[in-house]
């Protein structure tokens, strides 16, 4: 197990339980921003044939060299050439990406026709009014926006405590989000695109948010019990969305 964030793990956890009941046997699995590999070599290790595609060099090139899994194989593709490569997948994976889109609707226009009409597409995001994006993400965002020297004094702070601006599942060097979706708004993108959310899950509460996860990053117990505490609060107060969607078929 790569993760070490119980929320990551929880979202990872969800992945494989939404793959095990929906993949046909054999199916490969499509990860689209794929970053640093992490969730395509945690669902290979689990026994899942895993494509995980990047349009970032240096990301792929780090994936691949973690890989050490003959079912899962790390490539440079861009939208453009998914699409004209013309395969369908019974279930693909984005997680953590639409948040850093200008345009997410063009890449999930992209997935649907490289999804299987019978196919999943497993979506996690942030939740735009959550604690850590009211209370970090925006602020700091607005503040970098403006060059207020607040901004200067946090990178710094944030050095001295150890945060580092990148993720596990990512070494990029630009994690700004852009999209900050609710429940509402997420659920108009999909119809929008012609698909349909059919199920929601939670992540976490407010571990992640400091002065909180200066203490919590480091004691597990804390994490699972913030987790914990996301399941019986009302979505608004959930950190991030993990959810399922399907092609609407239906659609005009």
């Amino acid at each position: 197990m790569e993760f070490e964030r119980i929320a990551d793990i929880k979202r990872l956890n969800f992945i494989i339980e939404v793959l095990r009941s929906r993949l046909p046997e054999g199916a490969e699995v499509l990860d689209v921003g794929c970053g640093n590999g992490v969730i395509s070599r945690s669902l290979g290790a689990q026994g899942f044939k895993v494509r995980g595609i990047d349009v970032s060099d240096k990301a792929i090139a780090k994936a691949k060299s973690l890989n050490t899994l003959p079912n899962v194989r790390f490539e440079v593709v861009s939208a453009e050439q998914l699409v004209a490569e013309g395969s369908r997948y019974y279930a693909v994976i984005c997680s953590e990406v639409l948040e850093h889109l200008h345009e997410p609707g063009k890449l999930l226009g992209v997935l649907s026709q490289s999804l299987h009409p019978d196919g999943i597409l497993v979506v996690t995001v942030p939740n735009g009014k959550g604690p850590r994006e009211s209370l970090v993400t925006k602020p700091f965002i607005n503040m970098q926006k403006k060059q207020d020297w607040r901004w200067r004094m946090l990178l710094k702070a944030k050095k001295l405590f150890g945060y580092s601006g990148t993720t596990k599942q990512s070494d990029a060097e630009d994690l700004t989000h852009i999209q900050f979706f609710t429940r509402k708004s997420l659920d108009r993108l999909a119809q929008d695109n012609r698909f349909r959310i059919v199920r929601y899950g939670k992540t976490n509460f407010i571990e992640d948010v400091f002065p909180f996860s200066f203490f919590t990053k480091k004691i597990k117990a804390l994490q699972r019990m913030d987790c914990a505490i996301a399941e019986i609060l009302p979505y608004s107060f959930t950190g991030g969305f993990v959810t399922v969607w399907e092609k609407n078929q239906t659609a005009s």
